[in-house]
């Protein structure tokens, strides 16, 4: 099966979900071009935990970490679907490359 290869994109501002620029619509059509993804591992230093943890729940909730922003900001919602069967697939792979690892059933 081919991989998708790994890229590594910096979010930047928050203020980029209100004003994208020109990135955006780059973005839009770097992730249009991705065929047959399942998935997207999302790698953040913005959840500090005691060790590597995997988020496994069924829903995730839009957490806003900032502070000094417009109101707008503020509302939006991302109402990503968790993937517990995936995450605990990817908690094993990195258990098998040596992490000490856990999977979070909350967050």
């Amino acid at each position: 099966m081919p991989r998708t290869p790994a890229l590594f994109i910096s979010h930047g501002s928050p203020m980029f979900a209100l004003e994208p620029g020109l990135l955006g619509p780059n973005l839009a059509r770097l992730g249009a071009s991705l065929e047959d993804v399942r998935a997207i591992v999302v790698v953040s230093p913005h959840w500090q935990t005691r060790g590597v943890e995997v988020t496994a729940a069924p829903i995730l909730e839009t957490i806003h970490d900032f502070g000094g922003f417009p109101a707008p900001l503020y509302q939006l919602r991302y109402p990503a679907k968790g993937a517990p069967e995936l995450a605990r697939e990817v908690a094993r792979m990195l258990a098998d490359a040596g992490f000490a690892v856990a999977a979070n059933d909350h967050r």
